[in-house]
Formats: structure tokens, C-alpha cells, sequence
């Protein structure tokens, strides 16, 4: 299926960009998030009558999210799990534990906006990215922690 990005997608390609996808992923994921559509004839003469509007909103939405990243440096938020005394993790830490970490702090994210490049299965600190627009990303710290009084105390 050829589809016509409507936004910025990383693996994908830019804003008006006519790529080739599955089409499982253009008619269940960017089609109805409004992230793309078809690439019919009528639907690339309507893209490129509405380009400007497309773009133009683009850039206040990543403007948007720069203003954002600015709250988010610096950030470092504790996550208490129980682990051997080797320090591996019985589990493993998701973007949904750094999401409610961040909402402990008074962030309001969403776990499909924490990037997590490896998994986390031992204590330590972490470098954990926040993807808030396709072009702005934020890097956070996560710090894996024992018990509570160890938190407290770094």
C-alpha cells in the first residue's frame, strides 16, 4: 500500500513523502491516527492544495514540544523494584513504570512516547529518551533503585 505522509515519521520518510507500507500498518496504525492516506490521485491533489496548512501546523506542533523539552532537562525520577543480591531485577522496568515515575513527579507523558533503546533487567541509572514530536526528543534519567531509603538518599 502507498500512502502520503501527513507528518514526520522517523523510519518512514518526511511530510509529503509517497512511501510503500504493509497494509496492515497503513490501514490499522497511520491512517487512522490522521498520519497518512492513501495515494490516490485525489488524495495527492488535496495534499498538495492543503501543504502549507499541513506544514504550517507541523511547525507549531514542534515548536510546541520544544517549549516542552525545556521542562524536562535535567529530570532524574527513582524506580523502586526487588532484586537478587547479584542486583538483577526480578522483572524488568518499562516505559509504562518510567511514565508513572514521571507522573509521580507531576509530568504528564505517555508511555508510547518513552523510548527504551535496551531493556532494563538490573539496578543502576539509566538514560531513557522522551520523544515528544518525530523531531524533538529528550533524554531523562532513571534510577533503579532497591528500596525507597536508597532513593531518598541519592
Amino acid at each position: 500500500m502507498e500512502v502520503i505522509l501527513l507528518e514526520r515519521m522517523a523510519n518512514l520518510g518526511q511530510i509529503g513523502d509517497v512511501v510503500k507500507v504493509k497494509n496492515g500498518y497503513g490501514r490499522n496504525f497511520l491512517i487512522p491516527q490522521s498520519k497518512a492516506l492513501r495515494a490516490t490521485k485525489e488524495n495527492k491533489e488535496v495534499f498538495e492544495a492543503k501543504r502549507a496548512a499541513i506544514e504550517a501546523e507541523n511547525a507549531a506542533k514542534r515548536a510546541a514540544a520544544q517549549e516542552e523539552a525545556k521542562k524536562f532537562e535535567g529530570v532524574s525520577v527513582e524506580i523502586v523494584r526487588q532484586a537478587s543480591d547479584a542486583g538483577n531485577l526480578f522483572g524488568s522496568v518499562s516505559p509504562r513504570d518510567a511514565e508513572e515515575a514521571l507522573k509521580a513527579k507531576g509530568f504528564k507523558v505517555s508511555r508510547q512516547d518513552i523510548l527504551i533503546k535496551t531493556p532494563i533487567k538490573s539496578l543502576g541509572e539509566y538514560t531513557l529518551t522522551l520523544a515528544l514530536h518525530a523531531e524533538v526528543e529528550v533524554p531523562f534519567t532513571v534510577n533503579v533503585v532497591r528500596t525507597e531509603t536508597v532513593a531518598s538518599a541519592a
